[in-house]
């Protein structure tokens, strides 16, 4: 009786916030990615996020590892949700949750949106019918282009010439010819179907034609130039999960295996830190690398879990040839490509020629033992052969980088939960012979203070191609490194979160010709005065070593940058939000000083059935190291982090309207202008480059519920 007194009594202070509740996307997005920058697959992480939101966690069937993925929860409130559940069994409702130890509203406004506690019942219906019938499915079409005619959609180019010359790179001779343009319109498109019901199915398909890409029924192509598609069922024929189509893997710390939600180093200093194992996953997005194309099956044995796959990904590449004399008589002509081309572009008639050049087969498997809540023990193998050697340009950087047809990839991984300590660690060999590894932990020392700590070790000729590790890098390669983090709850409104990172590169880099360290950290400060007023400033700073030339020698120098930022949002009124920004950054080299600041401005508000998002950002950078990656709304399913660079004016207007239950609008309009230098009248670089001084976009996108 006293718990169910409990149960209403949370229900009623708690009712108001669950009304109507949509997921707040920019504020998970601050609060998660690191400053941004154009290394990180963001797409990639939004589409993670949003795959949470619509498959929520049933918390009556739930374990740690799972709960940590949202990134929300601290160790002592995982330790705390458990121990509740241990004692009073399961959940009657979601407002028990205010009813737990150490979960305050704040904890409990964020998680609501990715949870249920509805108990699954078993839908006896054939699957044809439980799959015309299902609520958790939608069709969402989108457009969008550029609305200043760029030079790549131009007929009449102008002339570049060629110069061409000899050994001692001494001019002889001059050809001039036309560039290539771009084979299709400016227009974007996109489309999506997804339907999917946790423990049961999904299903979905995807299609898109950047801009500048042809649509048409030759050369190979069907109509759009993208398509990914999936089917995955669960607990059917005896197995856990089967999938056909397009998936990722997600699993130990990602060594191995780091599709997903992974955010690396950012405001959320404790909790992101730590990766976790989702196992077999559909793909969604429209990257088109990074994931794999084929079968692959989840089977449970008691306190065992296995998976195994299976893929055939034809990946693109500009294959090359050289000939080599095996003997005085016989010449063999080898093919072998640079790299893997992974922006997915098939604009002009050279992208399009390496399109699906290199056939990548893939096998894999991993197998978890699980025998008990607190401890798991799981071991990847990944083999891969592509049909083309893969041989970079040799230079004195990436002399250790992968070579040859061949890899092969495995790993050990643990996780550990002691008291309010999560223990975690993965340590992998590639077939070079190189270590990869990473161990650490997350904790809460008090109901106030929790921290994370993370040692990381990459070889410089450890190669893993589907890695995404914690590291500084983009790449789990060339890397050691400590990390620190805290955050620190002194009052209920007050948050600090702090981290420091300590990194060093023990062999060469792009840009830096000879091994190298650095140092980051941010300190970040939250205030909520009330619920409808939310302010942060943070400061970040980062070290780094880069070559610079110096009498003919190339030396080492140190670059340090330098970002700060302050916000503030406020809720004058239920229909009307405002929300302030201040951005900026210095970057000190050497004798080079320079630097850049964004001021941004929303305005937020609901007339009738339309929901209104406006953007004002005045931007002044001095070069592109100092250029401000601010967050932008988008359409549903989009992410926007442009670079503000130069001199300008940013704006944006977006109106979403729903006309029924089932079908929901959006329209967006995005303008830049720039205050150009004397004598420049265009803007952008070679096939990209517009007259005039303005970039402005378009965007439309429909979404229906059937």
């Amino acid at each position: 009786m006293k718990r169910i007194f409990a149960i209403f009594f949370c229900s009623v202070s708690l009712i108001g916030m669950a009304q109507n509740e949509e997921i707040d996307l920019e504020r998970f997005a601050e609060r998660l990615f690191q400053i941004q920058d154009e290394n990180i697959s963001y797409e990639d992480i939004y589409e993670s996020l949003l795959l949470l939101y619509s498959n929520k966690i049933n918390l009556n069937k739930t374990d740690p590892n799972e709960l940590s993925s949202l990134y929300i929860l601290s160790p002592n409130q995982i330790n705390s949700f458990f121990n509740h559940i241990e004692k009073n069994g399961k959940l009657l409702s979601i407002n028990e949750l205010q009813a737990i130890n150490n979960f305050d509203l704040e904890t409990i406004r964020a998680i609501q949106l990715f949870v249920t506690v509805k108990e699954s019942t078993i839908d006896s219906r054939p699957f044809f019918q439980r799959l015309i019938s299902e609520e958790n499915n939608y069709l969402l079409l989108r457009y969008s282009r550029r609305l200043e005619k760029q030079l790549g959609y131009s007929e009449a180019f102008p002339l570049d010439t060629i110069f061409i010359r000899d050994e001692n790179e001494l001019i002889t001779d001059t050809v001039t010819v036309a560039p290539t343009r771009y084979r299709g319109s400016q227009n974007k498109v996109y489309g999506r179907f997804r339907t999917s019901h946790k423990g049961d199915f999904s299903l979905g398909f995807t299609f898109e034609k950047d801009a500048g890409e042809k649509f048409e029924f030759e050369n190979s192509q069907n109509g759009f130039d993208f398509y990914s598609y999936h089917l995955m069922l669960e607990n059917k024929f005896g197995f856990d999960k089967i999938i056909l189509g397009d998936y990722q893997m997600q699993v130990g710390q990602g060594l191995v295996f780091g599709a997903g939600f992974a955010s690396g180093k950012g405001a959320e200093t404790v909790n992101a830190v730590k990766r976790n194992t989702l196992g077999i996953r559909p793909y969604t997005s429209v990257l088109e690398s990074g994931f794999f194309r084929g079968m692959g099956i989840t089977k449970r044995f008691g306190d065992f879990e296995i998976t195994a796959f299976y893929s055939n990904l034809a990946q693109d590449g500009n294959i090359q040839n050289v000939t080599s004399i095996n003997s005085l008589v016989d010449l063999d002509e080898e093919e072998f490509v640079n790299s893997i081309q992974n922006t997915g572009f098939h604009r002009t008639e050279r992208e399009l020629g390496i399109k699906d050049q290199v056939d990548e087969k893939s096998i894999g498997a991993t197998i978890e033992f699980n025998p008990n809540r607190k401890l798991t023990i799981g071991f990847t193998g990944l083999n891969t052969n592509y049909s083309v050697q893969l041989q970079k340009r040799p230079n004195n950087y990436n002399q250790f980088e992968f070579s040859g047809k061949h890899n092969y990839i495995g790993s050990i991984y643990t996780n550990y939960s002691w008291q309010n300590f999560f223990f975690f660690s993965e340590g992998a060999r590639s077939k070079s012979g190189g270590i990869g590894a990473i161990a650490g932990f997350v904790t809460s020392l008090s109901p106030t203070i929790d921290m994370a700590f993370l040692l990381r070790r990459y070889d410089r000729d450890f190669h893993s191609f589907y890695s995404n590790a914690f590291s500084e890098n983009s790449r789990t390669i060339n890397e050691s490194g400590t990390y620190w983090g805290l955050q620190i709850k002194p009052f209920r409104r007050h948050k600090l979160n702090v981290y420091y990172d300590s990194f060093s590169f023990p062999w060469l880099k792009f840009r830096t010709e000879a091994p190298s360290d650095g140092y980051e950290y941010l300190f970040r400060y939250t205030y909520s005065p009330k619920r409808e007023v939310s302010l942060y400033a943070q400061i970040r700073q980062q070290s780094r070593q880069i070559s610079v030339a110096d009498d003919n020698l190339n030396v080492l120098e140190e670059q340090i940058r330098r970002n700060y930022i302050f916000n503030i949002d406020y809720q004058l009124q239920t229909w009307l939000n405002l929300k302030t920004k201040v951005q900026s950054s210095t970057v000190d080299q050497g004798q080079d000083f320079t630097k850049g600041i964004a001021i941004i401005q929303d305005v937020n508000f609901n007339i009738w059935e339309f929901k209104f998002h406006t953007r004002m950002a005045l931007f002044d950078t001095e070069d592109f190291n100092n250029a401000q990656y601010v967050y932008e709304n988008d359409v549903l399913y989009a992410f926007s982090i442009p670079a503000y660079n130069g001199t300008g004016i940013r704006n944006y207007v977006m109106v979403r309207y729903d006309p029924f239950p089932n079908i929901s609008l959006w329209i967006r309009y995005a303008r830049t202008e720039f205050n150009n230098p004397v004598g420049k009248d265009t803007i952008g670089s070679s096939l990209e480059t517009a007259e005039g001084d303005t970039a402005s976009e378009i965007k439309m996108m429909a979404m229906f519920k059937f």
